[in-house]
């Protein structure tokens, strides 16, 4: 090999780029969170506004002490990829909507700090920042997690304005009694323990139609499960995920569901309060289907997702919180690197296990 040999500049590899990048990624799922967190913000007014607010900022604010602290010289850059900013709008619409200022940047520290700079940034967290800062904040705060407001159109007079969303916010303004209220995962496991059966405690409950416009309590993402779904389909219209993890993770708990509730329907809530109720649809289109934290394949996917639907419904009906999802993430994520090993993809001329395909060859070459 002779000298200009070695001394000539490489060649690129003949890959094809698709026109996809992280950045634009975050922006296609950003938009098509805006309307579901447009109408939050007027359904549960300048509360919740402030809220998602500090939450995105709280998560941008400590991304970059995070990597001034590790003396990283692309903040800027790394900041304009969006990741941060989505990190914070997904915690703030697991939140409850008027939740105080403390509870968004507490969320934003565990998330960034905790859940994705300790592990190596971007592309390197093993578990879901968002939900990571949500199981946190709910295990260590359950009172302030659980705080659910009426529904308060921000066009209404009895709307709080600027001033008095602000000092709600801020925790100097009080929430009033009168605003209190229990969303139906909570109201049902609570009427349950009190021995009040289903059957007797929702007889006046329209929840499906409630859960489809939103008009009942329920976290900031709980808006309108129509938005979240719409949302939702646009990323699959745009391939920004596949069909196969939301589908999974919607079937995992609609038919454990379902056949719950045709057993005992006293006892057991049916699919539909299932799928419309909670952070399920948001968690289905928008969590489940992280690049980082799911598998690649997507048989991967499928089993991921049921697994997550299965675990999600189990905490609801057995477990002591009322709603699972978050914490079925985080179980199936840890799962994420077990799926991916037993479920890899086949390599181009070789079979499933990984042998050789017998090619016949053509005699006359």
């Amino acid at each position: 090999m002779t000298p200009a040999v070695l001394t000539a500049q490489p060649v690129a590899s003949p890959h094809a780029h698709g026109g996809s990048s992280l950045s634009r990624t975050m922006f296609r799922v950003q938009f098509a969170l805006l309307p579901a967190t447009l109408y939050g913000c007027w359904l549960f007014g300048w509360p919740s506004f402030f809220l998602w607010l500090a939450s995105v900022l709280s998560c941008a604010g400590f991304e970059a002490l995070s990597l001034k602290l590790s003396g990283s010289t692309r903040i800027r850059a790394t900041l304009a990829d969006g990741s941060a900013l989505l990190t914070g709008w997904l915690l703030a619409m697991t939140l409850p909507p008027w939740a105080p200022w403390w509870v968004a940047v507490v969320g934003g520290f565990v998330a960034i700090v905790i859940g994705k700079q300790v592990f190596g940034g971007v592309g390197q967290n093993v578990f879901n920042p968002a939900m990571v800062a949500r199981v946190a904040l709910l295990v260590s705060f359950p009172v302030p997690l659980t705080q659910w407001v009426t529904p308060l159109p921000a066009t209404t007079l009895a709307a709080p304005d600027f001033v008095h969303g602000l000092r709600i916010f801020l925790g100097s303004l009080p929430v009033p009694d009168a605003m209190a209220s229990a969303s139906l995962l909570g109201y049902s496991k609570t009427e349950l323990s009190r021995g009040i059966d289903l059957l007797h405690s929702l007889s006046g409950e329209h929840g499906a139609l409630l859960s489809w416009i939103g008009t009942r309590a329920g976290s900031f993402g709980e808006a309108a499960s129509l938005l979240i779904l719409a949302g939702g389909l646009y990323l699959l219209v745009t391939r920004v995920i596949t069909w196969h993890t939301p589908l999974a993770v919607l079937a995992g708990v609609a038919i454990p569901a379902a056949i719950g509730h045709a057993v005992d329907p006293a006892r057991f809530l049916g699919a539909e309060a299932h799928l419309l109720s909670g952070a399920l649809m948001l968690g289905a289109f928008f969590i489940a289907t992280d690049y980082v934290t799911s598998p690649n394949t997507g048989a991967g996917q499928i089993v991921f997702g049921l697994g997550i639907g299965l675990l999600t419904w189990v905490i609801r009906t057995f477990g002591a919180y009322p709603e699972g999802m978050a914490f079925a993430v985080l179980l199936m994520n840890a799962l994420t690197p077990v799926i991916d090993r037993a479920m890899k993809p086949r390599i181009l001329g070789r079979d499933r296990r990984g042998k050789p395909l017998d090619i016949p060859q053509d005699k006359g070459a």
